[in-house]
């Protein structure tokens, strides 16, 4: 039987890789379902994936039966509750890794930093250093809130398409949370052009009022991912942000790196583990 050209040059990266082609299947099929907003009909995952219907359907029985994707009553497929226990946990390995880097940009800037995440469309912190001084700004890891009226959803949205842009704003509206905030998708497309032309996202009062916060994406992330600082609209002026948004777009190559080496190093470790404990055959 003639081998597809998909399923040829899927089996020639798993073979350059020393992978398991149906865990890479497996988990291509998990992320594109992400993408597609957690909830997908096999025709769609065919068409996107170019892999034969039997074998979607083979793979979706099995992380059905694994707790990882659930059918749905109308036949679609959802990704599954267990997903949840291992997203929490790579979010405070997350944390774990991205602390020391957000401790050398509050000695550097002397303020507090964060690191934030694109949670379906909400923004999550998953890691915080706070600022010495006696007045600092305080946000809890795992805090939620909306992209429109903070710096880190506009680094982490710059990237995104206008259409997706706007379909996000639709689901979750832009409510004012002070007279500050962007409350227009044209106001929010101009931003993230400006964030793309200068490197960086600003919120300036539009979170709360008297804080102004500067935010850059971690370029090539495993993850779509941000850091930033906040502070006092006092101390976080217009020249401290000409020093400070140099030292944040290094902190964030610098933190793309040990994210990219930690998943590396993982799996070099899981080949070299299966590799000594695998029967020859």
């Amino acid at each position: 039987m003639p081998t597809s050209s998909a399923s040829t040059s899927d089996a020639a990266k798993t073979a350059s890789s020393g992978g398991v082609q149906s865990l890479e299947r497996a988990f291509d099929l998990l992320e594109r379902m992400a993408d597609a907003g957690g909830e997908v009909g096999l025709s769609e995952l065919s068409a996107s994936s170019g892999l034969p219907l039997p074998t979607i359907h083979r793979l979706m029985r099995t992380l059905v039966s694994c707790g990882y994707v659930r059918q749905q009553p109308n036949r679609r497929y959802a990704l599954g509750p267990r997903l949840i226990r291992l997203g929490e946990s790579a979010s405070r390995l997350l944390g774990t890794w991205a602390r020391p880097h957000l401790a050398r940009l509050v000695e550097e800037t002397g303020e507090t930093a964060n690191m934030a995440l694109l949670d379906g469309d909400e923004i999550v912190y998953v890691a915080q250093v706070p600022s010495k001084h006696s007045m600092r700004m305080f946000t809890e890891v795992g805090r939620r809130v909306l992209p429109h009226s903070t710096g880190v959803g506009k680094a982490l949205l710059a990237g995104a398409a206008p259409d997706e842009v706007r379909a996000l704003l639709r689901r979750t509206g832009m409510p004012a949370a002070t007279d500050r905030t962007i409350t227009t998708p044209e106001g929010f497309l101009q931003a993230l052009e400006l964030v793309r032309r200068h490197g960086y996202a600003v919120d300036d009062s539009e979170q709360e009022i008297g804080v102004r916060c500067l935010a850059v994406p971690v370029p090539d992330s495993p993850t779509v991912a941000a850091i930033s600082i906040s502070g006092p609209a006092g101390r976080v002026t217009d020249a401290a942000t000409v020093r400070i948004v140099p030292v944040l777009q290094e902190v964030a190559r610098e933190l793309s790196r040990t994210l990219n080496s930690a998943g590396a190093g993982a799996a070099t470790s899981t080949g070299a583990n299966a590799g000594a404990g695998a029967p020859a055959g």
